[in-house]
């Protein structure tokens, strides 16, 4: 070294291709630079720096870690001074100093537990777990035991801390009847005093080791877990049987059954409890097949499934616990879908450490199936007459016996049915529901909805019954009949359908006969004329007196123009009350009784609209001695063509007057028009000045 120049050395170290990083620098001047991942390491002392003297400088690591295996290499640099206390280097030298290679702790570190073990229920469960490893005496050993049970034995399979020991040898977070030690060399002892059956599972030990650095702080340098052991902890199961019978058998579906699961060759269990789950299965292997249909755990609360679950909350499925060692299903309908085999499978339970409940063993019972036929439903009713109508007014009696085959307590609705002749329209008088609700029908007249009652007569008969019999009422009467029945939930199923024979009502009319014709006093008008058109009933026969008859009058209107046939004007009952429809026309109508037998309708400013067919229906009303009013058949008059004509004269004098004025005031604007723009023009041309012809003559002399 020459004089006047000074050194300075920089250590570095590099990790493959990465670019290296330096550690530490001694600067010309002799200050230290520490590289930027080791500053608090040189601060606590982990990183040192030796000068020998000669020219000599050293570095130490005094706790060495895995990061610090690399390549070292060592740079000299020689220095001169400038002016303003600046460095000018002028020689540099750089020197490998080879790899360094670090071992981890982890890698020598080894963590075992003996083989699996099985004991009996009430033993202890003694396990270690040894650790060696490459300087273990500097090491702090902390020890963390765990277990991850048996599924279905303790709940899930998640695992469970026991309980830890750290460095110290102090035992924490410690469970039950474990027990926790460190008996030196790397041997930490484990012992669960009377272990039962949910003490089965895996055991294993987690390992962390600690290095102690020069600043006092410990450093975690490695932590690994042992292979997992697997204790079985076994008891002496009680021996038993379990077999299956019926107690009530269905024979149709919608019948109940009852099964009895019973448990034989039991011993008494000292803190054990019985559990039930039901199956059922279907197919050629009931077995494989079979799915839940509920359950009674062991401390007897029901379990339901999905399939089953609205029946059994419904109450149509229970279970129950007659004796201690007996179990019973029942169902109050069975459906075709309960078709099959059922099994029961008793399990037992025994009380764990941790106050829960340790299912221990399981036993099926034999299987049994449970068939019937299922036949087809059938249904027939048979209508005779109970008390015949010969006359008008008196009382038509009929009844309707039902005959069932394969219905299982089934319900009846009825509707009676008339038609007034053979394959003629059908229309319903009243019908009887299921739940015997009695429901007028639309073919029967409102005013006699009381005359026609229909009851249940038998379990399975139903009796109809007809008072005040018309003229209208002459036909043929049939029953038809469908049989319900209820459902899972308790509402009404369709099953089967019939209907009865016919029974007539045919007796002879001698009353008296009645006509109807219609009269227009005109049937050609002017808008806005009234129209008057009379509907006449006459009478022949036996007449019986004036206040012994009365007649239902309605009059119709078929316009062409508008579609939907014939539509009701107005009406008149019996009573003499009218009843007008609505209308869309400025036109109105009215209805009266001019006399006994005519009925008189008005149309008031007649449009356009009014023009089509008028025609009249009636129905006559008599008394008889006994005092009963019927009903006589429906009579239809021939029908009116009323033409409204078109008024010419009035339709066109409002547009000639219209026209005629517009054009005389637009003569007259035209005429005030022309005279101003004459008026205008005559002005103008007077003030142009005339030039003198004298004046002319004498410009052509010059």
């Amino acid at each position: 070294m020459t004089e006047n120049t000074y050194l300075s050395v920089t250590w570095s170290v590099g990790r493959g291709t990465s670019p290296s990083k330096d550690i530490l620098t001694v600067g010309p001047d002799g200050d230290v630079e520490v590289g930027e991942f080791y500053t608090q390491r040189y601060s606590d002392g982990g990183l040192l720096l030796k000068l020998r003297g000669g020219g000599a400088f050293g570095l130490l690591l005094t706790e060495a870690f895995p990061s610090d295996r690399g390549e070292y290499s060592c740079t000299a640099r020689e220095w001169v001074p400038e002016g303003g206390g600046v460095w000018q280097s002028i020689l540099e030298k750089r020197v490998e100093l080879g790899q360094v290679d670090i071992t981890p702790v982890a890698a020598s570190l080894l963590v075992s537990l003996e083989d699996n073990t099985t004991l009996d229920v009430g033993e202890t469960l003694r396990l270690t777990c040894s650790v060696a490893g490459d300087h273990q005496v500097a090491l702090g050993l902390e020890v963390t035991w765990s277990v991850s049970p048996t599924p279905g034995l303790n709940g899930s399979g998640a695992p469970r801390v026991l309980g830890d020991v750290n460095r110290d040898g102090v035992v924490s977070n410690r469970s039950g009847q474990v027990e926790l030690s460190q008996a030196g060399g790397g041997v930490f002892p484990l012992a669960v005093h009377h272990v039962d059956r949910s003490d089965s599972g895996s055991y294993s030990c987690a390992v962390r080791a600690w290095v102690r650095q020069s600043n006092g702080r410990w450093y975690q340098a490695a932590e690994k877990k042992s292979g997992p052991v697997q204790v079985q902890v076994t008891m002496t199961e009680p021996n038993f049987t379990v077999t299956l019978s019926d107690l009530v058998t269905p024979r149709f579906s919608g019948d109940p059954a009852e099964l009895a699961c019973r448990v034989t060759g039991a011993p008494l269990l000292q803190d054990g409890r019985l559990g039930v789950t039901w199956l059922h299965g279907t197919g050629s292997d009931p077995v494989r097949t079979a799915r839940p249909v509920a359950a009674l755990d062991e401390r007897g609360e029901l379990v339901v499934w999905d399939d089953y679950r609205p029946r059994v909350e419904s109450g149509l499925i229970s279970l129950s616990r007659v004796k201690s060692l007996t179990f019973r299903l029942r169902f109050l309908q069975m459906w075709e879908s309960d078709q099959g085999a059922f099994l029961c499978a008793v399990s037992t339970w025994t009380r764990s450490r941790d106050g829960g409940w340790v299912r221990s063993q399981e036993v099926r019972s034999n299987n049994l199936t449970v068939h019937w036929e299922v036949k087809k439903p059938r249904l027939g009713v048979v209508a005779y007459r109970l008390r015949e109508a010969s006359s008008a007014g008196a009382t038509f009696e009929m009844s309707c016996r039902v005959i069932a085959e394969n219905l299982q307590e089934p319900s009846y609705s009825v509707h009676v049915q008339m038609e007034q002749s053979v394959r003629s329209k059908t229309r319903r008088i009243v019908s009887l529901g299921p739940d015997l609700v009695v429901q007028p029908e639309d073919g029967g007249d409102q005013e006699r909805r009381d005359s026609a009652v229909l009851e249940k007569s038998g379990p399975a008969e139903f009796r109809f019954r007809l008072y005040g019999v018309q003229v209208s009422d002459r036909g043929f009467y049939s029953c038809a009949v469908t049989a319900w029945t209820r459902d899972a939930s308790r509402n009404w199923t369709k099953a089967v359908s019939s209907e009865s024979n016919k029974v007539q009502i045919a007796f002879v009319h001698t009353g008296p006969t009645f006509n109807i014709s219609i009269h227009a006093d005109t049937t050609s008008i002017y808008p806005g004329e009234t129209t008057k058109m009379d509907c006449i009933l006459a009478v022949s026969g036996s007449t019986p007196n004036a206040g012994d008859i009365f007649y239902e009058v309605q009059w119709y209107q078929n316009h062409f123009r508008v579609d939907g046939g014939a539509a009701l004007l107005a009406s008149m009952d019996r009573w003499g009350v009218v009843k007008k429809s609505p209308r869309n026309s400025s036109s109105d109508c009215s209805l009266e009784r001019v006399s006994s037998q005519v009925f008189r309708l008005s149309i008031h400013n007649t449009q356009d609209t009014d023009a089509g067919e008028y025609r009249c229906r009636a129905a006559p009303w008599m008394r008889s001695s006994a005092g009963t009013w019927t009903r006589g058949q429906d009579l239809s008059s021939t029908t009116v063509f009323l033409t409204v004509r078109f008024a010419l004269w009035d339709s066109m004098k409002m547009p000639l007057l219209y026209g005629a004025g517009a054009a005389l005031i637009v003569g007259l604007f035209s005429l005030l028009v022309g005279f101003a723009c004459a008026h205008c023009w005559c002005r103008k041309v007077a003030l142009v000045p005339r030039r003198s012809r004298n004046h002319l003559m004498v410009q052509d002399m010059e």
